[in-house]
């Protein structure tokens, strides 16, 4: 399964609503991205179906390994076009958010080890 720029922000949105047992709740996931609880419930069905998380109902949502690694590449695109933005050219830290959840979808591997690099380069931090 391809995953859906919609689906990879679901495994991003799990991946941070996660407690100390790993488990998403719902109702967490369902406010951080700001949808209804029928789209967040037919979003884990498919990505369940996929195998990139488990759901038990009243238990939360918990990523498998196959849905950790997937939730990883988007924080680390995510972490990379944000750092570009607000250091580099100097966006502003809340619209670099916001332009970086866009982009992080669509930019190309290469781009973003390009973007990576320059980074470390530029202000030695990995």
């Amino acid at each position: 399964m391809k995953l859906s720029s919609n689906m990879e922000d679901y495994l991003e949105a799990v991946s941070l609503c996660a407690n100390d047992k790993g488990a998403a709740r719902v109702s967490d996931i369902r406010d951080m991205l700001g949808v209804k609880t029928p789209s967040v419930t037919g979003a884990i069905k498919a990505l369940a179906e996929a195998g990139y998380v488990r759901h038990q109902p009243y238990s939360g949502v918990e990523l498998t390994a196959k849905g950790r690694r997937a939730a990883e590449d988007v924080k680390k695109r995510h972490a990379i076009l944000s750092r570009f933005l607000t250091e580099i050219i100097g966006v502003n830290p809340k619209t670099a958010d916001i332009d970086a959840c866009k982009m992080e979808h669509t930019v190309s591997r290469e781009t973003l080890e390009k973007l990576h690099d320059y980074l470390h380069r530029t202000t030695g931090e990995k």
